[in-house]
């Protein structure tokens, strides 16, 4: 228990350095601006239809696209640039606790602080359309509308029939929740390695890296830059769903029963295997890094 103490403590000082910090509020403020841009096309469509939403929905569609996955996640970058989390108060925690105590605080506030970014993001997108959405957890008939007529695939909303057919709004809103919930984790317990280990520049552009990996190793970006026949997309797409951890936080790049893509529960246990992989990665980093402090700045 009061190793647990000393772990929250640590977590909830770098949640204290929120306050009143510009970067945090710049950081929170492009999120709302970006989620009511992506999710004002589903919107825009309701209302051009004159129907209404359930109210998760333009959370799905907004998210269960990889392109927004990745626009968001972006933030976290900027979120996350004072890793590894260095403040006039580290020098206090070492002097009481060790060091794979204060790496695992830090890892904790990766997590919630992660969680909390995207619990907002989802509070924006139904912000902006609670106006005309309801809360049963039955799908509408704008849902109906995107995934049955073809309409999503023109306006870039992936309201694939699969998703009506196999989930409820609630529990595919949790799903995909999840999904952006351990593929952002991932990134940032990247970037911590990188940071402990070649430095702050080495830990940002590990992020972008990270990014630009999955933006690449995309089933339609493959198939240009490779000039595959389409009877060879398929593979294409199967192997791009497996190895790409974009693709792997995107809903529809799985496997509901009938093709090869990766079910849900193994993209849940590869990025479980990938977060403990970098927790083991930054204790080992943490026992050779060098602290220094000039005065009480971290």
């Amino acid at each position: 228990m009061r190793a647990m103490r000393q772990i929250l403590a640590v977590a909830i000082y770098n949640f204290r350095q929120w306050r009143r910090n510009p970067r945090i509020i710049v950081t929170f403020a492009l999120a709302f601006i970006l989620s009511f841009l992506l999710s004002d096309k589903a919107v825009n469509f309701a209302q051009a239809h004159k129907t209404t939403m359930q109210l998760a929905e333009p959370f799905i569609w907004t998210f269960g696209d990889s392109n927004s996955i990745l626009l968001i996640s972006l933030l976290l970058i900027l979120l996350f640039s004072d890793m590894p989390f260095l403040s006039s108060g580290t020098p206090f925690f070492l002097m009481r606790i060790d060091r794979a105590k204060w790496i695992t605080g830090q890892l904790v506030y990766t997590v919630l602080a992660t969680a909390l970014f995207l619990l907002f993001v989802l509070a924006s997108t139904v912000a902006v359309s609670v106006r005309q959405s309801y809360i049963g957890d039955v799908w509408s008939e704008t849902a109906a509308i995107l995934g049955y007529s073809g309409a999503g695939e023109e306006i870039a909303l992936p309201a694939l029939v699969k998703t009506l057919e196999m989930s409820f709004p609630y529990r595919c809103m949790g799903t995909i929740f999840g999904l952006m919930l351990c593929y952002s984790v991932v990134m940032v317990f990247i970037m911590l390695v990188f940071n402990l280990t070649r430095g702050g520049a080495a830990g940002i552009v590990s992020g972008f890296a990270f990014s630009v990996y999955g933006l690449l190793l995309k089933p339609d970006t493959i198939q240009t830059v490779m000039q595959l026949p389409d009877e060879l997309f398929y593979k294409a797409n199967v192997a791009v769903g497996w190895l790409s951890p974009l693709n792997q936080a995107t809903y529809h790049m799985h496997n509901f029963g009938y093709d090869l893509l990766p079910r849900l529960w193994q993209s849940f246990a590869i990025f479980g295997g990938l977060m403990l992989l970098g927790y083991i990665l930054a204790l080992a980093a943490i026992r050779r890094y060098n602290f220094v402090f000039t005065g009480t700045e971290g």
